[in-house]
């Protein structure tokens, strides 16, 4: 499968991301050209070369009016906030609400036509900025509806996203897999005072994601950067094996005892492996209709899979096995979930890996109406089988059997 990896030890940034990925294209100036026909009034990018640590990226720079605007936080009700690690100075901005932000993306971005999918492209946009304002709606105590976007808001951050989804959708991977985050330590000035790194909003955003501090005292990762990563990564951990065809370097504007960059690996991956964790609990008191119970409602309350084994507890009694995988994000809802439907009073963890292959569902049509196949490969391996409930469906309805039914669809 095409892998992105991004290997953030420096942070991320908005212009840093737009940076990497813009080195990843065989025709970057090509690009560039059509981001400046997007329509956003006074707004050009350019591609700067820029050295860190003896290693040569790309800065992306966006001005509005001919002049670089400041790359600063903001605080959710247009207040003036800190210079972010990776900034610069700048002048004042306008302050916009969402609204606002859905206006300028669904009305006023004319998108190229080598767009492969504009209306998702619009959609990637606004879920940002949703993904944003809510952090900052949580940060500050105030409803979305009340967030006054800063610099997040204003037409060089408009560019900066509306840059990164276009190049998402020029790159197309398959799989997005994001190194763990490298935030700085220390703290920051903002309009409210002193805040500890990261800041309230970019903190929330990067909930559930692997971030450690390190000896670098700044904001690393900013707001933007963290929504970018948490919406398009796949997982987040450690760079998969792969073939890498290409790499890129965005370039931050500071100059830290390491080089200031967010790396960018486009190639190849034979394996899908991702961490799941194995919840387990042994019951001996539950019948096995509620046992059977108790796995439909795991099941649709989004667990990967759930499964029984028989096993001899305490006294000798004859007992049950419950196995619950599900992603780690997911980890308190199917706590709550088992000790709701089962009489278990105790719940052990483990984390492992899974190698998957990759997976696709295709509809077929057929003269028995629409029926699913799920396609999977990888290692070596392509497997393809029909949907149960379709092959139950028709075989339902002509009086079929399930075998009859599946040769029946493959025209057997």
């Amino acid at each position: 499968m095409k892998t992105l990896y991004l290997d953030c030890g420096m942070g991320a940034a908005g212009d840093m991301l737009a940076g990497a990925l813009l080195e990843l294209l065989p025709d970057p100036d090509v690009f560039l050209a059509q981001l400046n026909t997007l329509g956003l009034p006074g707004v050009r990018v350019t591609a700067e070369p820029s050295v860190k640590c003896g290693i040569r990226g790309t800065h992306f720079r966006v001005t509005v009016d001919g002049e670089e605007e400041e790359s600063r936080d903001w605080d959710g009700r247009g207040h003036e906030d800190h210079d972010h690690a990776h900034g610069h100075s700048g002048h004042a901005h306008h302050h916009t609400s969402l609204h606002d932000v859905e206006h300028i993306v669904r009305d006023h971005l004319t998108l190229p036509a080598e767009v492969k999918d504009a209306e998702k492209v619009r959609d990637d946009i606004l879920a940002l900025y949703g993904l944003i304002a809510e952090a900052e709606s949580h940060a500050h105590g105030v409803p979305v509806t009340e967030i006054h976007f800063h610099e997040v808001g204003t037409l060089d951050a408009v560019m900066d996203v509306a840059a990164f989804c276009l190049l998402m959708d020029r790159i197309a991977p398959d799989e997005v897999v994001v190194s763990p985050v490298h935030v700085g330590c220390g703290s920051v000035r903002c309009a409210h005072g002193i805040l500890p790194v990261p800041a309230p909003a970019a903190a929330y955003l990067l909930r559930d994601v692997p971030i450690y501090g390190g000896s670098i005292r700044g904001e690393l990762c900013t707001p933007t950067g963290a929504a970018l990563l948490k919406h398009f990564a796949a997982r987040f951990g450690d760079m998969p094996v792969m073939r890498v065809q290409s790499i890129g370097y965005g370039m931050g504007k500071k100059d830290f005892e390491a080089a200031n960059c967010v790396r960018a690996m486009l190639g190849t991956s034979q394996e899908h492996t991702d961490e799941v964790l194995e919840l387990s609990c042994n019951v001996d008191d539950m019948t096995a209709e509620a046992v059977g119970f108790a796995m439909e409602r795991l099941l649709e309350g989004g667990a990967l899979e759930v499964y029984t084994v028989p096993i001899g507890m305490k006294k000798s009694r004859p007992g049950t096995l419950i196995r619950v995988m599900c992603p780690e994000a997911d980890r308190e809802k199917m706590v709550e979930l088992i000790y709701r439907h089962t009489t278990t009073i105790g719940i052990r963890e483990t984390k492992t890996h899974r190698y998957v292959l990759d997976r696709k569902t295709v509809e077929l049509e057929t003269p028995y109406g629409p029926v699913r196949r799920k396609d999977s490969s990888g290692y070596g391996v392509v497997r393809s089988k029909l949907e149960y409930e379709d092959l139950a469906r028709i075989a339902r309805e002509r009086g079929m059997s399930l075998e009859e039914a599946r040769k029946a669809v493959e025209g057997r």
